[in-house]
């Protein structure tokens, strides 16, 4: 995958993010649900446990999604070379799916640990920015 790839699907982690928490939070899988998803929303029920994991983990994805792009931009213009770029995306992107799984299951410490990681990827990237010719 290239970094490009890399940077579309973090975007699709992005917005997958979001639609869950909206799904969980709204209980979209029963009837009176779908009313609540398809209307205005002002009458949601209060969020579930997992539903309030969910929209932290999608709000931090939304948070941390134009850090990695503009890094990853960053060290594009610069000229550093795309597989090295890729190399830090790819530590980000999966970082942040485990990070998704692992904040819905509710693990606090892993969690932490894994958000972590994904910082690296970007620091992997901006080192890139910083050293390019």
């Amino acid at each position: 995958m290239t970094d490009i790839h890399l940077l579309l699907l973090a975007a699709f982690l992005t917005w997958f993010s979001l639609m869950l928490a909206s799904f969980l939070r709204s209980r979209s899988w029963t009837a009176a649900g779908r009313e609540l998803a398809f209307g205005n929303r002002d009458d949601l029920p209060p969020p579930t446990p997992l539903a309030g994991r969910a929209d932290r983990a999608a709000k931090n994805m939304l948070e941390n999604l134009p850090i990695f792009t503009g890094v990853l931009l960053a060290a594009r213009l610069a000229g550093a070379a795309p597989e090295a770029i890729a190399t830090g995306a790819h530590v980000f992107v999966w970082a942040r799916v485990i990070y998704l799984a692992v904040y819905l299951v509710g693990v606090p410490y892993l969690r932490t640990a894994v958000f972590a990681v994904s910082v690296v990827g970007i620091g992997m990237m901006a080192s890139l920015a910083l050293t390019a010719d």
